[in-house]
């Protein structure tokens, strides 16, 4: 027998019962639609997440206060005396004879609180910003202007806001420029209002509102006698002076902080760590989701084993006719393993589809409600999920083909 006969056989024995083969094939286009789904929303995350990072670019560097680098079984270390970060630190930084890697500097101080316009209340993290933040960080406004050296001289009460935080409070995040908010009971003049860009290693990026940092200090931190900072965004010459200018950032707060070696009381990140990190934190989470699905196509695969152990059983006559008219144990064989590799094949094909348009209904969905997110069909999990049922449907059909294929034609001519 060819295989061209046996998989034409396979199509009429399948045909012939329709209801039956439908049942079983679904089990497998549910388990191959779960997986192409689920690998989709797995690498959209991790594109949506490393895009947001990405996007403020790649020679961005972060200095916080305090030891918060792995300090073995104990966690993170500690340091006796432990210094804050000061805008004396950021000036330092800035000096380019000291460190000729770093292009700009942009110290601010971070809290949260609510703002309330009307009746409408948010509660959203509240940034202390010099003018170079925006410049920094790559924020693009959609209407009105970022802070200015003024505002910060002056210590304005102006604010501007995420596109989040806008329809919190307004329901829209378009002509509020020159409205009144409060903050904290305080209020301040909307100057401006931020494009969305999702999240980053820091939070929402659209629920955050900028105010001077001057006006930070005074009216809702209370960190103005010392000159405390909470971060400093250090931006490189260029992504491959990132390593240079971390050393040179390190360098200078050792001897600003007169702390030993390896008792550092700063930490600096760079956008790579955090890249690699959120890379590896969506990889993780990409395989345990597509590990869920392929549960799914297990139990599918089980279905087929069932639903052609039942076959074999019906068939006995038929099979036992067969091996009388000359069929040999390879022909029984070949006949079964076809058919139920048929059957996982089919369901693989329409399963595909089906998960594409859950993606792409996924992907819709969070377009809609405002999130952006797409969910990303590769051809790897295409493939994967292709391969996959194949050899679910080889897998388990061996044993009812064998089974078939053991039959005495004798006995099985006698079966009722």
């Amino acid at each position: 027998m060819t295989l061209a006969q046996a998989f034409l056989e396979a199509l009429e024995s399948l045909a012939g019962n329709k209801m039956r083969s439908g049942l079983t094939v679904l089990g497998i286009v549910i388990g191959v639609a779960a997986v192409i789904a689920m690998l989709a929303i797995g690498n959209g995350a991790e594109q949506s997440i490393t895009g947001s990072i990405t996007s403020i670019g790649t020679n961005l560097l972060f200095v916080f206060r305090g030891n918060m680098q792995e300090g073995g079984p104990g966690g993170p270390r500690t340091v006796a005396f432990e210094r804050p970060l000061t805008l004396a630190d950021a000036d330092a930084l800035a000096d380019p004879l000291a460190a000729p890697s770093v292009l700009m500097v942009a110290p601010a101080l971070q809290t949260s609180g609510t703002i309330t316009f009307g009746g409408e209340s948010t509660s959203t993290t509240i940034m202390g910003v010099v003018p170079e933040e925006s410049e920094i960080s790559n924020l693009i406004l959609t209407e009105g202007e970022f802070i200015n050296e003024e505002h910060v001289l002056g210590y304005a009460s102006v604010v501007v806001l995420g596109p989040e935080t806008a329809d919190n409070l307004f329901g829209h995040h378009d002509g509020v420029v020159g409205d009144t908010v409060r903050i904290e009971g305080q209020p301040f003049r909307v100057i401006g209002v931020l494009e969305s860009r999702g999240g980053s290693m820091f939070g929402s990026q659209d629920n955050q509102a900028f105010v001077p940092f001057s006006t930070a200090q005074a009216r809702l931190t209370g960190r103005k006698a010392h000159n405390e900072v909470d971060i400093i965004t250090v931006q490189a010459i260029s992504a491959e002076a990132v390593p240079t200018a971390s050393e040179e950032i390190s360098q200078i707060l050792r001897q600003r902080h007169r702390t030993p070696i390896g008792e550092d009381d700063f930490t600096i990140f760079t956008q790579e760590q955090f890249l690699s990190t959120f890379s590896t934190i969506t990889g993780i989470l990409t395989i345990f989701l597509g590990g869920i699905a392929g549960i799914s196509l297990l139990v599918g695969g089980i279905g087929i084993m069932n639903i052609m152990l039942v076959s074999v059983t019906e068939r006995t006559r038929e099979i036992g006719l067969r091996k009388a008219l000359g069929a040999r144990r390879r022909d029984i064989l070949i006949q079964f393993l076809t058919e139920s590799s048929v059957l996982s094949l089919v369901g693989g094909i329409i399963g595909i589809l089906f998960g594409w348009l859950i993606s792409f209904l996924v992907g819709w969905i969070a377009t809609a409600s405002g999130t952006a997110f797409t969910p990303i069909v590769g051809i790897d999990a295409v493939m994967l999920a292709t391969l996959f049922s194949a050899a679910v449907g080889l897998f388990f059909g061996i044993y009812p083909a064998n089974r078939a294929a053991a039959l005495e034609p004798v006995e099985a001519l006698r079966y009722e």
